[in-house]
């Protein structure tokens, strides 16, 4: 059963929208990024948005390019992920996890195995950045039959039956872009014409909407709740604070290994940031406030 829909329910009672991170599972190392995990959680993510490492991310904007670049050479692979994510589900079991996936990593393995592994290890969805809603019903079918939400995006400016489409498709959640181009904050978000693809979107029933990419800043999240979203995405901007640490954490972790106060302290100061940030974009989606 998807966590999703307790999650929405209680924001909605306490005027408040919904705050998802995204982090790289394995960057930049997958011991480090549990850490960082729990980081995102403890500063206060409603839910997560993680990625699994893929060698030709072409959704992605070159942050979190080299985000997947980082857990590749940290020899992370599908299968570690899923633990990292199953030791977070233990722990957090009525948080929602989400995972984003290019469409090449279920294809591989077979889409009833691939939902089937999802579904043991935790995750509530999948969002497949380079699928399509209109070649979504193979996918949608398999998640489905493991109890897995399927996620597809809508587009900016997107036509009325593209929204009527991914309104049909998705559940737990629909992943509005807030602009063209890949993920990134080296092009903000606009929130103009999302308060009219937002009332499509729900006209044709469709699950809640969470406005993503060009998140950096707490406005934005408040501007995208105020624009009609249920929630906000940012993944680029916590993955540069991921960047700005990692090379402290990768050479202490080189010199001493894990056990060393020298890799400690690079770990902690990597998550004391991202706490912070958390905390602050957080307290952005309060309604009330705006």
């Amino acid at each position: 059963m998807s966590r999703y829909p307790a999650m929405f329910s209680r924001l909605a009672g306490a005027e408040q929208g919904a705050f998802v991170p995204f982090v790289m599972v394995g960057d930049p190392t997958p011991a480090a990024s549990e850490a960082i995990i729990e980081a995102l959680i403890d500063g206060g993510a409603d839910a997560l948005e993680l990625g699994t490492p893929f060698s030709d991310p072409v959704a992605d904007g070159p942050t979190i390019q080299r985000a997947h670049l980082r857990a590749l050479h940290a020899g992370a692979s599908f299968a570690d992920c899923l633990r990292v994510v199953a030791r977070v589900r233990e722990r957090h079991p009525e948080l929602p996890i989400g995972m984003l996936i290019y469409g090449n990593v279920p294809f591989a393995i077979g889409l009833d195995a691939f939902y089937a592994d999802c579904a043991a290890a935790g995750i509530d969805s999948v969002l497949l950045p380079d699928v399509p809603v209109r070649e979504s019903e193979e996918f949608s079918a398999a998640a489905a039959r493991a109890g897995i939400d399927p996620v597809y995006i809508a587009p900016p400016s997107a036509s009325a039956q593209t929204l009527d489409a991914v309104a049909a498709a998705s559940r737990g959640y629909v992943y509005a872009v807030s602009r063209a181009g890949v993920t990134g904050t080296e092009r903000a978000s606009s929130t103009v014409g999302l308060a009219q693809s937002v009332a499509r979107l729900r006209a044709d029933a469709a699950a809640p909407v969470m406005l993503g990419f060009g998140i950096s800043a707490p406005e934005q999240v408040a501007e995208a709740i105020a624009a009609g979203a249920d929630g906000a995405i940012s993944g680029s901007a916590v993955v540069k604070i991921v960047e700005a640490h990692a090379p402290a954490v990768l050479a202490a972790l080189s010199d001493a290994g894990e056990d060393c106060a020298q890799y400690t302290a690079a770990v902690e100061a990597m998550t004391a940031e991202l706490r912070d940030f958390v905390s602050r974009m957080k307290a952005a989606t309060h309604r009330n406030r705006h």
